[in-house]
């Protein structure tokens, strides 16, 4: 064992030593500017360009949502960590934050702060460290590097020895012409640079502007445009300390600068929230962001040569010298009092923070977020409107779309973390009914008469599933239907424009999260099931002090009923048991309503066009089949408007063909209410059986299989638990809650 440890270590030694030279963690200024020379689209970056070559470097995917196709920065679904922690949805805010580093990019300068404001839970905060855990990512490869230098000063022996600024890069030289690669013993004192100032600042500024535009002309980004080069580049200078160094140093060596730059020791940094590297999060508080404190004899100073032992040298310190050249986070910004971060007004807009000492200059990316309550609040202040042109708002809502939504709690009820098992819906269930609160009485005003009628009548679960799924209710008529379906973008933004906006209220994720958790504690069920998750709603319900979303009172419609919607979510929920369990006991072949609804649609066709159907099975021409279109109609409840209907259902057809070219219809598809009226009345016309079957099930899972003493019935009952478990994810236990309560609700 002794010996494979010994092995194990030696490779991963072998690995970071190799590692450590792939990656040129240290070097000379001259071979710094040769790299700069090879790639300065890279070296040249400032912050908001670097930030953008992240976004850009993970790339996008197109994401279909029932209001359209968007495309999503894959960066946000965390990659890097195998999904750990992503973001769900929220790509319209990812565009605009992408949008506004775009324009801090065009400008050459960052000079807003980009507020994320919503409220709590919608995940400002999971947006920000996607940002900045991909920032650590692409920091470590070869196109992400980053650079800072440092001061080395050696010992007297070594510094006695001559030294020019050739590419020399040995530290066994006898001569080594710059100190960056002399050995720990061969130095005297090595100080390292608090801002990270970019190393082409020890560069004269006019030669510097003019090299930048020499290497940089006709140099594009990675969507194509000219690159421009950040003020912070083109005209930053160093920090007061630093230029302190270079001047005592120039007056020491009589002018020459080759021999100033020998001291420098540029060296790699990584991007690191955990150590506050270039990525810093400022949490509510009462500190200054910022310090600077004098060097004294027993730190630092004594390690200095002669030339600079008589300088006033400060080190810098704090928030924002942590996080320059990178992005920092205020979190909850507007929680602080208002003199705690007047300064950004200054900072923001000038990239500059002024010390006692010293003006500090900054490059940074500026992020900050808030909930909607603060943010009211700060509305109101006489100074909000110098601060709000030096900020750009970005609305972070909840989600509106429970299939979206349930994505969040994926990982929240893994079997491994929770101890028990999940049963099938559940995230469903609780998806659903978050959503249903949040969702707003919608404002027919402010749509066409046509439209705001149908919007009028939408009850809460008709507007969640049209959010979610694209469809809308069965009622409505083709026409309608249509309509109200094309409008979709519409009715998601109507009320974008008010203060209490779809999306600002309801139950957080982190609400929903605590429920689950919960139910994983709740001994009157054996596994997180719907009915677990039921039980702890109402109990939710109750804290009406608690849970300002329960403070609102209900609205026309349904809206704002939140203890109404444990019932209808229940309902929602009993629908895909009750179509699992007779799918499972087999009662009615699916191709059979499907022949049956194909068969109609043939005939409607031919009678719509008044053209006669080809018999099958005589091969003769004969008049559209009236009484298969009548019994059909009859089913669909549509008799009284028979012709009307079957204009509508050929109309839907060729509207969806245009939408579709060269594909068949699925008529599933096209007609889902339809069709499923039709397989409704399939089902109907056997409730007593599927009665029957469930019974026998529950018999079966409580008290055995030999419970059941029909042979037959106990094989059938057997084979549909067997589905139930395959196919849908159930195990006997929450098979049983589920089919006891349909047979409760619906069957009794």
């Amino acid at each position: 064992m002794t010996t494979d440890a010994k092995d194990l270590l030696g490779r991963i030694g072998g690995q970071i030593h190799d590692d450590y030279a792939q990656h040129g963690r240290v070097m000379s200024f001259a071979e710094y500017l040769q790299l700069f020379l090879r790639t300065p689209e890279r070296q040249a970056r400032g912050s908001a360009q670097y930030l953008k070559d992240v976004f850009d470097h993970f790339g996008r995917v197109k994401v279909r949502h029932p209001r359209g196709e968007m495309e999503r920065f894959r960066l946000f679904d965390a990659p890097f960590d195998e999904g750990r922690d992503r973001l769900v949805g929220q790509e319209e805010v990812q565009h605009q934050v992408y949008r506004l580093i775009a324009n801090f990019v065009r400008d050459g300068q960052t000079n807003r702060l980009i507020l994320l404001h919503g409220p709590n839970g919608s995940a400002k905060s999971t947006f920000v460290s996607c940002i900045f855990r991909a920032l650590e990512h692409y920091s470590r490869l070869e196109e992400g590097a980053l650079y800072k230098f440092n001061w080395i000063f050696p010992t007297q022996k070594v510094g006695k020895s001559g030294l020019g600024f050739a590419a020399a890069t040995s530290p066994d030289a006898d001569a080594p012409d710059t100190y960056a690669y002399l050995p720990d013993d061969a130095i005297e004192g090595k100080l390292p640079c608090d801002l990270r100032d970019h190393p082409l600042f020890l560069l004269p500024q006019p030669q510097r502007a003019a090299l930048l535009k020499e290497a940089l002309g006709g140099k594009t980004t990675a969507d194509g445009e000219s690159f421009v080069i950040s003020d912070y580049v083109l005209y930053g200078d160093l920090s007061h300390k630093n230029r302190q160094f270079v001047e005592a140093l120039l007056a020491a060596y009589k002018g020459d600068y080759l021999k100033v730059l020998r001291h420098v020791q540029v060296e790699r940094f990584y991007v690191s929230p955990r150590y506050r590297d270039a990525a810093v999060t400022v949490e509510p508080q009462l500190a200054v962001d910022a310090r600077a404190q004098r060097l004294t004899m027993e730190r630092s100073l004594s390690a200095l040569p002669a030339a600079l032992q008589n300088v006033s040298i400060y080190e810098y310190g704090g928030d924002l010298v942590d996080a320059n050249r990178g992005v920092i986070e205020y979190s909850d910004l507007l929680k602080r009092p208002l003199e705690a971060y007047k300064y950004l007004l200054g900072t923001v807009e000038t990239a500059r923070f002024p010390l006692e000492n010293a003006i500090i200059f900054l490059d940074l990316v500026f992020i900050g977020s808030s909930n909607e309550g603060h943010l009211n609040a700060f509305k109101e202040i006489p100074e909000f409107q110098s601060f709000k042109a030096r900020m750009e708002l970005v609305r972070v809502p909840y989600l509106l779309d429970w299939r979206v939504e349930r994505e969040i709690y994926v990982d929240q009820v893994r079997p491994g973390g929770v101890g028990k098992h999940v049963a099938p819906h559940t995230l469903d269930v609780a998806a659903l009914w978050a959503v249903l609160t949040r969702i707003r009485r919608p404002l027919p005003e402010k749509h066409p008469k046509s439209l705001g009628e149908l919007v009028a009548k939408l009850t809460p679960l008709e507007k969640a599933v049209l959010y979610a799924t694209g469809q809308a209710p069965a009622r409505l008529g083709t026409e309608s239907a249509h309509e109200l379906e094309q409008s979709l973008p519409d009715l998601y933004g109507e009320s974008d424009a008010y203060p209490n906006y779809e999306g600002r209220t309801g139950a957080s994720p982190r609400e929903i999260k605590q429920l689950i958790l919960n139910s994983a504690q709740n001994p009157r069920f054996p596994c997180i099931s719907p009915l677990a998750l039921f039980d702890e709603m109402e109990e939710l319900c109750k804290a009406v002090t608690v849970y300002e979303f329960l403070k609102q009172e209900p609205q026309p419609g349904g809206y704002h009923e939140n203890r109404r919607f444990i019932q209808i979510v229940q309902g929602h929920y009993l629908d895909s048991v009750d179509d699992e369990m007779r799918d499972s006991m087999g009662l009615v072949e699916e191709k059979q309503y499907t022949q049956l609804f194909e068969r109609y649609i043939t005939h409607v066709s031919q009678w719509v066009k008044k053209e006669k159907v080809r018999n099958p099975v005589t091969g003769r021409h004969e008049e559209p089949d009236e009484s298969l279109m009548t019994e059909v109609e009859k089913t669909l409840g549509v008799a009284p408007k028979r012709d009307e209907f079957r204009r509508e259902v050929i109309a839907r057809i060729g509207a969806w063909s245009l939408d579709h070219p060269k594909t068949k219809p699925v008529y599933a598809e096209v007609f889902p209410k339809l069709f499923a009226t039709i397989r409704e009345s399939y089902y109907e016309q056997r409730k007593k059986q599927l009665q029957k079957l469930g019974q026998e099930l529950l018999i079966y899972v409580t008290d055995g299989s030999d419970a059941v003493t029909d042979g037959e019935a106990r094989s059938r009952v057997a084979a549909a638990l067997g589905t139930l478990k395959e196919r849908y994810g159930y195990c006997e236990k929450c098979a049983k809650e589920a089919v006891n309560l349909l047979l409760r609700q619906r069957y009794a």
